[in-house]
């Protein structure tokens, strides 16, 4: 079992019928608009979450 999450919705069309590309990792395909997208995490921003005075998360 792979310790990495998977996509749930194609990030071009939405549909939830998704596939491993053979690209390699953190590659995938649509079946439903048939384009293939590759995810990549960059890392954690410095600035961190802030609150702001109503208790709700700030930017």
């Amino acid at each position: 079992m792979s310790e990495r999450a998977a996509p749930y919705h194609c990030p071009y069309c939405g549909d939830e019928d998704l596939r491993p590309h053979e690209a390699g990792h953190g590659a995938w395909e649509c079946a439903a608009c048939n384009r293939a997208f590759q995810l990549k995490f960059l890392g954690l921003l410095a600035r961190g979450v802030t609150r702001n005075d109503r208790g709700g998360e700030a930017i």
